[in-house]
């Protein structure tokens, strides 16, 4: 399979649309719980007055701390999307040629391989050529343990795990231990954690291998003048620190809670719960979501449509507080009973 999914509809993303941001918005997988207080304290005296260090050098010094790893591996990024975006650039001009994708994924993965001219392979193994492969776990947008990552790992090609919702995983484990990790990129994007997700603030960890090395120097090149506002780097900042961490464990308790109150929602519904381990989670309705979004829409509720990824009559939720539960279930029963009429 190559390019034939890529349209128009592999660049949507939830959230806030045309109408503004919904009541209870399900579409995004942002921290439930609310924003950190430390992250929020720390943005209100930022010094927006002036660019920040233009090599983040005391970020890159906290992030490399914080994971153990060598300042000189951490690469700052606008976004997660932007340096999806990047390393796609920096691949293709080093000689890359293919891209291989998970069977469902985030569709930036593919709207930047066909940008730079990568050919697409989807849950397939390379055909011989300098293959780009994305891995992510929890995945997106099912939730789950990625198959064959420990493989990935140990292959010798170049992998990026996206690690998005690492930091809200309320089950399982991660399939990489800290070495595998090391022989990996790493992609981290704290905003969804730190429940902030309109400050774009993003970084990976290239592995711990001297053959990284052309193309750390190729996402140098092609990286703008500070990536990353005196906001994000205050994000980013705040995030690695002992007060923020405390917030985020004590977070997982409460959205594992609303969880499983959700699942048991979207049951009463008559809906086929898929199982995963983050903090959202797929679902098959019991009617089309497409025929009932915009009365849903007028109600202030709004779900992540799951046909762009691969998973046609299937939603996914993102675990909301109790009360936006039950505005699901009560907007869901009217708008399918007026369907019906």
């Amino acid at each position: 399979m190559t390019r034939e999914r890529t349209t128009l509809a592999s660049a949507l993303h939830g959230g806030p649309d045309e109408a503004g941001a919904a009541r209870h918005d399900f579409s995004t997988n942002g921290n439930a719980a609310g924003s950190c207080p430390a992250v929020l304290a720390a943005l209100r005296t930022a010094d927006a007055a002036h660019y920040p260090d233009p090599g983040y050098t005391s970020l890159r010094r906290a992030l490399a701390v914080f994971h153990g790893v060598a300042a000189e591996r951490i690469v700052i990024a606008a976004s997660a999307s932007e340096f999806i975006h990047r390393i796609s650039a920096a691949f293709a001009q080093g000689d890359g040629l293919e891209v291989c994708l998970p069977a469902h994924s985030y569709g930036d993965y593919e709207r930047a391989a066909s940008a730079w001219g990568l050919q697409v392979l989807r849950n397939s193994e390379p055909r011989g050529g300098a293959a780009l492969r994305w891995c992510c776990e929890p995945s997106s947008p099912l939730g789950q343990a990625e198959g064959g990552l420990a493989l990935h790992a140990e292959a010798g090609s170049t992998c990026v795990l996206d690690m998005a919702y690492e930091p809200l995983r309320l089950e399982g484990r991660a399939s990489l231990d800290m070495a595998q990790r090391n022989r990996v990129w790493q992609l981290w994007t704290p905003n969804k954690a730190m429940g902030l997700t309109g400050i774009r603030a993003a970084y990976a960890i290239a592995p711990d291998d001297t053959a990284a090395g052309p193309l750390m120097q190729g996402l140098e090149q092609l990286a703008p003048s500070w990536p990353l506002g005196t906001h994000g780097v205050a994000l980013l900042e705040t995030w690695v620190g002992d007060e923020a961490q405390a917030w985020l464990a004590q977070s997982l308790h409460t959205l594992r809670a609303w969880k499983a109150q959700q699942r048991a929602v979207c049951e009463s519904l008559g809906w086929q719960c898929l199982p995963s381990d983050a903090n959202f989670f797929c679902a098959r309705t019991d009617a089309p979501y497409p025929q009932l979004s915009a009365a849903l829409r007028a109600e202030g509720i709004k779900l992540r449509d799951c046909a762009s990824f691969g998973l046609p009559g299937h939603v996914r939720l993102g675990v909301l507080q109790p009360q936006s539960q039950e505005a699901l279930k009560e907007a869901w029963t009217r708008a399918a009973l007026s369907a019906e009429h």
